[in-house]
C-alpha cells in the first residue's frame, strides 16, 4: 500500500481561527523550548499526524530533545505519538530510529516509579511490530515480579497480548502466567493472569480451579466474575464438565458481589433445569431486587425472574416463591411495583392465593395511611386490578376483598374508586352469593361517595341490584338523605333569603324518611342518629352535583328510582304503600326537574336530561308491563353479555399465551441423556456470553436476518451524491437506549482535502451571504426507523382514553392505499407500525362498510403512542374501491407522533406502488 493510499480512521477538528503551524517553528519549540513549549509543540504534532500530515523531519528532534525529558505528561503524549508515527519505511522495513526508541522504552520499563512502567506496559500491547518488541522480552519478563500490583497487572495484559500477536517471542506465556497466578495475591492481577488462561490455555485454567475451587467465596468479585465465565464456557462446550463444577456455581450465589450473584444465577439456570436450580437461581434474583437500590437494576432482574416464568418446567416452582416476590413491593418505584404485581398474578394458583389476597389486602390499607404521593394513587390503582383479577379467577376470595375495597368508593381519587366500582359491578352480577353482602356495603358507604363519577355507578349498582323492600326503602332513604330538604328550589330561596337560619337547617336539613309498617313516613332528624361533617352540614352530596349543573346524575337518578320503585310496587301488596313510594319518586324527580329549569343552578340542565327524566314520570305513572321488563330485566342483560364477552376474550388470550408456551414434543422425538451426550452436540446451543456481548455492541444476529429485506444495507443512509466531491454515507445502529453512527466518508477528488469537518445538526439551517472561499457538501436527512425502538404494549380503555385526553401532539394521517378490505388494511397498519390493536376482534368481526379500532405501543423509552383507526370501504364505488377514512396518532412528544406518521405514510405508498 502507498503512502497515498493509506486510510485515515481518526479525524480532530483543530479551531480555525489560527495559522497551522509550520515545521519549522515546531522543531524550534521541540529543540529550544521549556517543557510547557515542547508539551504544545508534541501536542500539535500529535494532531497534524492524526489528520494526515507527514512529518518525517521531526522524528530525530522528538528522539534526541523530547524522548530523554522525565516529565509525566510528556511521557503519556510520547506513548500516543509513538502509536500513531509512521514506524516503517515504504517498502515496509522498520526505521533505524526505532533502535533509539526501543532503547528508551526499556529504561523506562525498568524505571523506579511504578506509573511510568505500567503505562509503557500498556503502550505496548498497542504496538504491531515484533523486532520493536523482541528487545524488550526480558524487561516485561521482570516486571512480573515488581512489588506493585500495577506494573504486574499490567505486565500480564503486555503478556497475553504479545503472546496472542506474536507466540515466537514468549511462547512459555500459559506456564509463566499459571506459575504467577499461584503465588499472586492481588485480586486485579489474578484476574488478568487467570483471564489470559482461559483464552490461551484453557487446561491450565481448569487446572488452577480445581486446585482452589473450596475457597472460591473468598476471592475478590472481579476474579469471581471470570470463574462464572469459564464454568459456563467449560460445560457449555462439554456437559460432563456440569457435576465438577456446579457446586462452585451454588457456592457464587453466596457472593457479597451482586454482579457476581446475578451472573452465577444466570449461568446456574443454563447448566441445570433441575427444580432446586431454578429455586436457588430465583432466590438469588429476589434477593438482588430487594436489596440493589438502583430502579434500573431492580427492572433488569425482574425481567430475569419473568423469563424464567415464561419456561413451562420453572412456572411451578416460582409458584413456590410467590410470597418472597411480593417483597419487592416494597419499592417506591411505580414500574417496579407494577411488573411485580403482574408477575404475581401471572403465578397465583390455588394453592397461594389465599396469601397473596392477604398481602394485597395489607398493601391497600397501606396506602391509605400513607401521605398523599405521587404515585400512590396509581399504586392503589395497581392493587385494585389485581384484587380484582384474583378474585375474578378464584371466587372464593371475592368475599374477603370487597368490604376492603368498597371503603375507597369514597376515596378522593377519582381513577382508584373507579376502578373498585368496576370491580364490585362485576362481582355483583357474577356472583349471586355476595350480592346481599355487596349491597349492605354500598349503602354504608353511599353517602360519603365524593366524586359524581363514582355516584352515578353506585346509583346504577343499587338500583339494579336491590331485591329486597328494606334495601329498596333503604336507598330511598340514602337517596333523600343526599338530596337534603324538598322541593329544592324554595330552599334554596329561603337560605339565600336568610330566612333559614344555620342552626335550623342543620336541624331540618339533611332528614331521613323512612317507612313505616303503615306505609307512611316518619321524619328523623339527622342530629338524632349520627352527626354530619361540616361539609355536609354545608350542602349534602346529590344537591351540590345539582347545583353545580351536573344534571347527568339526576338522569341516572331517575332511572334507579324507577326499578326500585317498579320493584318495590311487585314485592309491596298493599295499594296504599305501592302509590306512597311511587308519588315519593316522582316527588323527587320533579323537584329535580324544577331545579334544572331555574336560575339556581350554575349550568341549566340539557334537553337529554329532561327528556329522561320525563320518560321516568311517565313511566311511573304508567307501570305498564312492558316498561317493568325494559327496566329490570334488559340492562342487566346488556351487562351480562358485555361481562361474558370480555371473559371469552380474556380466556382467549390466556389460551393464546398458554399455548406459545407449552412446548410440543412429538412421539417420535429422540430422547436426550446427559451421559451419553457427546462434547460436540452442545455446541448448537446459544452461547449466552457470547449473545450478551454482541447485543453490547448492537450486532444482535436476529433469526429474520435470512429475510433479504432484513439486511444491514437497508440501514445504509446516503447522505451526499455520487458527485460531490465527498461523498458520505451512515449506517444507523439503534442498540437499547443508544443510537450510533457510523460514517463513511470519501474524498473522490485527487486533492488532498484539509480540515474535513462533518458537522450533524438536528435542524436545517440555511447560509446566507456572500460566497466564501470554502465549501459546503449538504447532507441528506437521517431518518431513524422507528422500528427499531416502538414495541406492542397494552393499556385498559380507561388508561387509553386518560391518556388520548392528555396527549398534546396530533398527527392526523389520511388513509391513501389499494387495499380494498377493512380488516387487511388494520393488519398492515399494525404489522408496519409495531403497534397492537386494543379493540377485541369481535367487535371488528362481521362486515359494515366501516371500522374503528384503538391501537397502543410503547418506545424503549417509556414514551406511549396512541393511534385511532377510523376507515371505511365506500360500497357505492364497487367491490374494488380501495378502503378510505384516517389514522389519529397522539403521543406525548411531537417526534413520536411524526415518526409514526411518516411510517405509516411510507407504508402506505410502498403498498400503493
Amino acid at each position: 500500500m502507498t503512502a497515498a493510499e493509506n486510510v485515515c480512521y481518526t479525524l480532530i477538528n483543530v479551531p480555525m481561527d489560527s495559522e497551522p503551524p509550520s515545521e519549522i517553528s515546531l522543531k524550534n519549540d521541540l529543540e529550544k523550548g521549556d517543557v510547557k513549549s515542547k508539551t504544545e509543540a508534541l501536542k500539535k504534532v500529535i494532531i497534524m499526524i492524526l489528520n494526515g500530515e507527514k512529518l518525517p523531519g521531526l522524528l530525530m528532534t522528538i528522539i534526541r530533545f523530547v524522548l530523554p525529558l522525565q516529565d509525566h505528561t510528556i511521557k503519556k503524549l510520547l506513548l500516543v505519538f509513538w502509536e500513531i508515527v509512521p514506524k516503517t519505511t515504504p517498502d515496509g522495513r522498520l526505521l533505524h530510529e526505532m533502535i533509539l526508541v526501543c532503547d528508551a522504552y526499556r529504561k523506562d520499563l525498568q524505571h523506579p516509579n511504578e506509573f511510568i512502567r505500567g503505562s509503557t506496559l500498556r503502550f505496548l500491547c498497542k504496538l504491531k511490530e515484533a523486532e520493536l518488541l523482541e528487545p524488550l522480552m526480558p524487561a516485561i519478563r521482570a516486571c512480573l515480579e515488581h512489588r506493585h500490583s500495577y506494573v504486574r497487572r499490567n505486565a500480564v495484559l503486555a503478556i497475553y497480548t504479545i503472546y496472542r500477536n506474536f507466540e515466537h517471542l514468549i511462547p512459555d506465556a500459559p506456564e509463566l502466567i499459571h506459575d504467577f497466578l499461584v503465588n499472586e495475591k492481588d485480586a486485579s492481577c489474578k484476574r488478568n493472569a487467570f483471564m489470559m488462561l482461559i483464552h490461551a490455555d484453557q487446561d491450565r485454567a481448569l487446572d488452577y480451579l480445581s486446585t482452589c475451587i473450596d475457597q472460591v467465596q473468598t476471592f475478590g468479585d472481579i476474579l469471581q466474575l471470570v470463574i462464572v465465565e469459564l464454568i459456563y464456557k467449560v460445560c457449555h462446550a462439554n456437559p460432563s464438565e456440569r457435576a465438577r463444577f456446579i457446586r462452585c456455581i451454588y457456592n457464587l450465589l453466596q457472593s457479597s458481589s451482586p454482579a457476581v450473584k446475578y451472573e452465577a444465577a444466570g449461568t446456574l439456570v443454563t447448566l441445570s433445569s433441575a427444580p432446586t436450580a431454578i429455586k436457588a437461581a430465583a432466590q438469588c434474583y429476589i434477593d438482588l431486587i430487594i436489596k440493589e437500590s438502583d430502579n434500573n437494576v431492580k427492572l433488569i432482574v425482574l425481567d430475569r425472574l419473568i423469563e424464567l416464568k415464561e419456561h413451562p418446567a420453572h412456572e411451578r416452582v416460582l409458584q413456590d416463591l410467590v410470597m418472597d416476590i411480593l417483597r419487592v413491593l416494597s419499592t417506591p418505584d411505580l414500574e417496579v411495583r407494577k411488573k411485580t404485581l403482574q408477575l404475581a398474578l401471572d403465578l397465583v394458583s390455588s394453592r397461594n392465593v389465599e396469601e397473596l389476597v392477604i398481602v394485597l389486602k395489607k398493601e391497600v390499607i397501606k396506602t391509605n395511611n400513607v401521605s398523599e404521593h405521587e404515585d400512590t394513587d396509581k399504586y392503589r390503582q395497581l392493587l385494585v386490578r389485581t384484587l380484582h383479577s384474583c378474585s375474578v379467577r378464584f371466587p372464593d376470595m371475592a368475599a374477603n376483598v370487597i368490604p376492603v375495597l368498597m371503603e375507597f368508593l369514597s376515596d378522593s381519587n377519582e381513577a382508584a374508586a373507579a376502578d373498585v366500582l368496576e370491580f364490585v359491578r362485576e362481582a355483583i352480577q357474577r356472583f349471586d352469593n355476595l350480592r346481599m353482602l355487596i349491597v349492605e356495603k354500598m349503602l354504608e358507604v353511599f353517602h360519603a361517595i365524593k366524586s359524581v363519577k363514582i355516584y352515578r355507578g353506585a346509583l346504577w349498582i343499587l338500583g339494579e341490584y336491590c331485591s329486597t323492600k328494606e334495601d329498596i326503602q333503604s336507598v330511598m332513604t340514602e337517596v333523600r338523605r343526599s338530596l337534603g330538604e324538598i322541593p329544592i328550589v324554595e330552599s334554596e330561596i329561603k337560605k339565600e333569603a336568610g330566612e333559614l337560619k344555620p342552626e335550623e337547617e342543620i336541624t331540618v336539613g339533611p332528614v331521613q324518611k323512612l317507612v313505616t309498617e303503615m306505609g307512611t313516613y316518619a321524619t328523623q332528624s339527622a342530629l338524632s342518629s349520627s352527626r354530619p361533617t361540616k361539609k355536609e352540614e354545608e350542602r349534602p352530596p346529590l344537591r351540590g352535583f345539582l347545583l353545580d349543573g351536573d344534571f347527568f346524575v339526576a338522569a341516572s337518578l331517575a332511572t334507579t328510582l324507577t326499578k326500585i320503585a317498579l320493584r318495590y310496587v311487585a314485592l309491596v301488596q298493599e295499594k296504599k304503600k305501592q302509590n306512597s313510594f311511587v308519588a315519593e319518586a316522582m316527588l323527587l324527580m320533579a323537584t329535580i326537574l324544577h331545579l334544572g329549569k331555574s336560575s339556581l343552578p350554575k349550568k341549566p340542565i340539557t334537553d337529554d336530561d329532561v327528556d329522561r327524566i320525563s320518560l321516568c314520570l311517565k313511566v311511573l305513572s304508567e307501570c305498564s308491563p312492558l316498561m317493568n321488563d325494559i327496566f329490570n330485566k334488559e340492562c342487566r342483560q346488556s351487562l351480562s353479555h358485555m361481562l361474558s364477552a370480555k371473559l371469552e376474550e380474556e380466556k382467549l388470550s390466556q389460551k393464546k399465551e398458554s399455548e406459545k408456551r407449552n412446548v410440543t414434543v412429538q412421539p417420535d422425538d429422540p430422547i436426550s441423556f446427559m451421559q451419553l451426550t457427546a462434547k460436540n452436540e452442545m455446541n448448537c446451543k446459544e452461547d449466552q456470553f457470547q449473545l450478551s456481548l454482541l447485543a453490547a455492541m448492537g450486532n444482535t444476529q436476529r433469526k429474520e436476518a435470512a429475510d433479504p429485506l432484513a439486511s444491514k444495507l437497508n440501514k445504509v443512509t446516503q447522505l451526499t451524491g455520487f458527485s460531490d466531491p465527498v461523498y458520505a454515507e451512515a449506517y444507523v445502529h439503534v442498540n437499547q437506549y443508544d443510537i450510533v453512527l457510523d460514517v463513511l466518508v470519501v474524498n473522490q477528488t485527487s486533492d488532498t482535502l484539509q480540515n474535513c469537518t462533518l458537522e450533524l445538526a438536528t435542524l436545517v439551517y440555511d447560509v446566507s451571504g456572500a460566497a466564501s472561499d470554502r465549501n459546503c457538501v449538504v447532507l441528506s436527512d437521517i431518518h431513524i426507523d422507528i422500528m427499531d425502538y416502538i414495541q406492542p404494549a397494552t393499556c385498559t380503555d380507561a388508561e387509553f382514553r386518560q391518556m388520548w385526553a392528555e396527549f398534546e401532539w396530533e398527527n392526523k394521517v389520511t388513509v391513501n392505499t389499494n387495499i380494498v378490505d377493512l380488516n387487511d388494511y388494520l393488519q398492515h397498519i399494525l404489522k408496519s407500525t409495531n403497534m397492537k390493536c386494543l379493540t377485541p376482534e369481535k367487535a371488528l368481526s362481521g362486515y359494515c362498510g366501516f371500522m374503528a379500532a384503538n391501537l397502543y405501543a410503547r418506545s424503549i423509552f417509556g414514551e406511549d403512542a396512541l393511534a385511532n383507526v377510523s376507515i371505511e370501504k365506500p360500497i357505492q364505488q364497487g367491490p374494488e374501491a380501495p378502503v378510505t377514512g384516517h389514522i389519529r396518532i397522539r403521543a406525548k412528544s411531537q417526534g413520536m407522533a411524526l415518526s409514526l406518521g411518516d411510517k405509516i405514510n411510507l407504508s402506505q405508498k410502498k403498498n400503493s406502488i
